[in-house]
């Protein structure tokens, strides 16, 4: 009897630690994205999905709403461990400087900020209905723009039009982005002004209903708008047969110095394993490459430079 008992005890202690040494195996991280209506939401469910196949279930990603990069920053601060958020890198800039929306809200935690890796960046459209004939920025005088309200994209649209001497020589519709491709279709409007990863819903379906063509910029614009230069590859839309040259804004996939260095190292390496899969399932995954290592701004994690370093992937020596 007392060795039946025993045994049992035995056994029951041996499937306790085996459940303990399980749920240990497993790593969870928190995925701070944006808003659930947004495309970033959408890549972010993308790459927890992904994380769990490409590691065997080893990494779970839960996948947090966010009101907005500036949001995602600012928890950094109070956020411990396994704490991914993403945002364009110069706002890690400015807050580790106290600048502009950081101002009187520095903290010394923003400089334990660590960067993991790219995911696609926000890239401008400048979309025209073919009808309209506009190739170039200049053309566009006298023809009527949906610029949208309060986006990255229909504030950095309004810059540019100020930048190329555009300003009060184009109209502007009063009608809310997400109308955009209906009031193309009906010659209400002869083009509009998106911000997305590539290839953008809405620009594929007004390219497939009415034919557009993307305005390309010239490098002496580029270099103007101070943005980062970005090529949008032909063939990305249809009836788009030649390359689109416009400008984009990084958007980094952060994390914090508490995060250990092998978690930080499986995250990067199932990252980009899993990349040339999720970019046939979702073609926004396709614009992304290591070269765009070189829009991070501040220190790479010691566990995705391990990942780097292995992979033979270069990493400029200011983000080491």
């Amino acid at each position: 009897m007392f060795k039946f008992f025993s045994s049992t005890i035995v056994l029951l202690m041996g499937l306790s630690l085996s459940g303990i040494i399980a749920v240990n195996a497993e790593t969870r991280v928190t995925y701070k994205s944006a808003k659930s209506t947004s495309s970033y939401y959408q890549m972010a469910v993308q790459i927890a999905e992904n994380m769990k196949k490409g590691s065997g279930g080893d990494i779970i990603v839960t996948v947090e709403e966010s009101q907005g990069s500036v949001q995602n920053v600012m928890e950094a601060a109070v956020r411990n461990n396994n704490y991914v958020f993403t945002t364009p890198p110069v706002l890690v800039k400015l807050a580790q400087a106290g600048k502009v929306m950081f101002k009187g809200k520095s903290n010394p935690k923003f400089n334990e900020i660590r960067a993991l890796f790219p995911i696609p960046s926000l890239t401008m459209h400048f979309v025209m209905s073919k009808d309209s004939g506009v190739s170039k920025f200049s053309d566009l005088k006298g023809k009527t723009i949906l610029l949208g309200k309060g986006s990255f994209g229909a504030k950095e649209g309004a810059k540019y039009l100020k930048l190329f001497g555009l300003k009060d020589k184009v109209k502007l519709a009063n009608v809310e982005l997400n109308n955009a491709v209906p009031a193309i279709k009906n010659r209400q409007i002869d083009g509009f002004v998106t911000a997305g990863s590539y290839p953008a819903p809405n620009v594929l379906e007004a390219a497939a209903g009415v034919g557009v063509s993307l305005i390309s910029l010239s490098d002496a614009q580029v270099k103007k708008t101070k943005r980062t230069r970005l090529v949008i590859p032909a063939g990305t839309y249809p009836g788009i047969n030649q390359d689109t040259v416009t400008t984009s804004l990084p958007v980094i996939a952060y994390t914090i110095t508490s995060m250990n260095d092998e978690t930080a190292y499986q995250l990067t390496k199932t990252y980009w394993e899993q990349i040339s899969s999720m970019g046939k399932a979702f073609p926004w995954w396709n614009g992304v490459s290591a070269k765009m290592l070189t829009n991070v701004y501040g220190k790479i994690h010691a566990g995705a430079l391990r990942y780097y370093d292995e992979a033979g992937i270069t990493v400029p020596a200011a983000n080491r």
